[in-house]
């Protein structure tokens, strides 16, 4: 069953075709991963699925529980169970760890909060009292965003390059966090150009040029970052000969 549906999707920002007519469903109770190079779309797919400002202005319409959420706005959307998490955390100077997470969390106790900074490999008693801002390394904000996911249990979290500036030891807690939310009935959505990542998801979408360009199981989808060239669109695709010089990608 689809949890979500995107149909027919075709967004501009500044004149410019970011998404193109794209369709896809995501199962309930799946990881998924959404792949595919720098410009692809895949940022912009989740930001307009999570309506931010300036994302909500686009064609086609978006499903979730077999309900349009188009017209809703982004608080709506997470009433729904809805949730992104950032490429770059955000930063909230004088903002406890222990408020960042209860403020979303379903069950607003202290246990839940250190419940959610365990799992994500923090201590609570060196992190409750820490504000979230520059003083935390972005592993660690990415790590206490991630713990303020778990807190709210949602039905469908979007994780941009969840991997992106952290060390081994975080993205194996990270890895660990995907699993549990999984297990919890959470359907995850990763947004990756990284195959690391992509072996962790169930199913995979491959996007170019703001277009579903294939789809299927993460093995098959692999191959992409193998150096198995595709049919590809983008605009900026080089020539054939410059592309054997090069050894790049089609996609």
């Amino acid at each position: 069953m689809a949890i979500l549906e995107v149909r027919d999707l075709t967004l501009r920002i500044d004149s410019a075709h970011i998404l193109n007519g794209l369709n896809i469903e995501f199962w309930e109770d799946y990881v998924h991963a959404v792949v595919g190079p720098n410009g692809a779309g895949k940022s912009t797919l989740a930001n307009a699925i999570m309506g931010l400002p300036g994302y909500r202005q686009h064609g086609g319409d978006i499903f979730f529980e077999g309900r349009s959420i188009k017209h809703l706005n982004v608080d709506e959307r997470a009433r729904l169970g809805i949730t992104l998490g950032w490429q770059e955390p955000a930063r909230f100077e004088g903002l406890k760890v222990s408020d960042f997470i209860l403020a979303s969390a379903r069950e607003k106790n202290k246990d839940e909060v250190d419940r959610a900074l365990e799992l994500v490999g923090l201590e609570p008693v060196r992190y409750r009292k820490r504000a979230v801002d520059k003083t935390l390394s972005g592993g660690e904000r990415k790590r206490i965003e991630l713990a303020s996911i778990l807190a709210m249990k949602p039905r469908l979290v979007m994780l941009d390059e969840p991997d992106s500036g952290v060390d081994i030891e975080a993205i194996e807690r990270i890895f660990e966090a995907i699993s549990l939310l999984k297990r919890e009935g959470t359907t995850v959505l990763l947004i990756t150009h990284s195959p690391r990542v992509l072996e962790r998801a169930d199913h995979a979408f491959l996007m170019c040029s703001g277009m579903l360009l294939d789809k299927g199981e993460t093995r098959k989808i692999l191959e992409y970052f193998r150096g198995k060239c595709l049919p590809c669109p983008h605009q900026n695709v080089p020539d054939l000969n410059s592309e054997k010089k090069s050894g790049g990608k089609n996609a």
